[in-house]
């Protein structure tokens, strides 16, 4: 399956240094006196003392902070050489400001504060900063693709390139936002590929036209394995409400939508008593990959195929699919004779093909079997509880 690699434009915010920088400013503000001077016997009017500024550029991981002391903080404004603003708030009674992001490695920023003595007098103040390069940049493919309609089983899947020792600081950066308030949760499992993945994945299977948006606010997080250096957007919809129930006992397989059975089909599973059985429990429909070319050496059984299948639709990353195996005609309905896939007519895989859509969940059951689908091979979030995914999020 083609994961599609979602990118949006970038987000010059800061990002974090390596090491802690302070820059102090004293700001002089003037008191006023009267146009011919004090009066004779009187105490000359005091000066209000200057205000003192400090910038100092955050250590990894870590957002811009400016205090003020004799004085308070009046406006600060953060920019990267690209003109992108880091935006932040104002506390501790106007003594102190923190950026609401970090700053990004390998950027320069420019910073203007604005300070207010204790007399009322303002005065301005300029100074930058530059963060080191980062000795590596962590990247992601995310899935389902942008603006695409899904079925109701697909998760929001997050595939990254380096690993993610940090996952608590990861997760925290990424909101997901649904049009309806759907209960869901991140998971943490390890992907087929090895590598670390992150799931978002409803409570219950996504209701149909929910859409589904996610902001992962990643520049300038360290990820444990690597900084990432820009932000990502996706989103997608949720279509029909279509389930696809195989029952490997009856050798059938059935479409049902809204909850109403649209389809049975014959079907031939894997082979019972060794490995070439097929896989029990939900998976979920990942691609339409249409004519592909099979080699079972590529799934451990040897030189048993190598052909060209028609209308191949994938369940798992290890190699189950839904296809059309016209050489096994005679066990269709009857008998499990495949080489763990499901199998049907031409006919039958060309109509099923094209009803079917990405996201889709197939609830397989079945006496003799492999197993279940495990969480990373394909999208098996489903396999496990509710109760149960939740305390795979890092922050759960």
């Amino acid at each position: 399956m083609r994961r599609s690699s979602v990118l949006s434009t970038r987000i010059r915010t800061p990002r974090p240094v390596l090491a802690a920088v302070a820059l102090s400013v004293s700001l002089t503000a003037c008191s006023a006196q009267a146009a011919d001077g004090p009066a004779r016997d009187a105490e000359p009017a005091s000066k209000a003392p200057p205000a003192k500024v400090t910038v100092v550029d955050p250590t990894a991981g870590r957002p811009v902070t400016v205090t003020a002391s004799g004085g308070t903080i009046a406006t600060v404004k953060v920019v990267d050489a690209d003109g992108g603003a880091l935006t932040g708030r104002t506390g501790a009674g106007g003594a102190r400001w923190v950026s609401d992001r970090k700053a990004a490695p390998g950027s320069t920023y420019t910073v203007e504060v604005t300070s207010r003595a204790a007399d009322g007098k303002e005065s301005t103040t300029r100074s930058s900063f530059t963060t080191p390069e980062p000795e590596r940049v962590n990247k992601l493919t995310l899935a389902p693709g942008k603006n695409t309609t899904v079925g109701v089983g697909h998760p929001l899947s997050i595939v990254f390139d380096l690993p993610v020792t940090r996952k608590a600081d990861v997760e925290r950066q990424l909101k997901v936002t649904t049009s309806n308030a759907t209960e869901g949760s991140w998971g943490w499992v390890k992907d087929y590929s090895g590598r670390d993945r992150a799931d978002w994945r409803p409570r219950e299977y996504w209701k149909p036209g929910t859409k589904v948006t996610l902001e992962a606010d990643l520049n300038g997080t360290d990820s444990g394995g690597g900084w990432f250096v820009r932000d990502y957007r996706t989103g997608f919809t949720v279509g029909a409400a279509q389930i696809v129930r195989v029952d490997l006992d009856r050798h059938t397989l059935t479409v049902r939508r809204d909850g109403r059975t649209v389809r049975t089909i014959p079907v031939s599973g894997g082979t019972p008593g060794g490995d070439k059985r097929s896989w029990r429990g939900t998976a979920v429909l990942m691609a339409k990959e249409g004519t592909i070319n099979m080699n079972s050496e590529t799934v451990g059984l040897g030189d048993a195929y190598d052909k060209m299948v028609d209308h191949s639709m994938r369940l798992t990353w290890s190699g189950m699919y839904a296809h059309a195996a016209p050489w096994n005609a005679a066990h269709f309905g009857k008998a499990n004779r495949s080489s763990g896939c499901i199998g049907m007519s031409d006919a039958d895989a060309a109509s099923f093909y094209a009803l079917v859509n990405v996201g889709d969940p197939f609830e397989i059951t079945g006496r003799d079997t492999k197993g279940t689908v495990d969480v990373g091979n394909g999208y098996g979030a489903w396999n496990l509880s509710w109760e149960r995914w939740k305390t795979k999020s890092a922050l759960g």
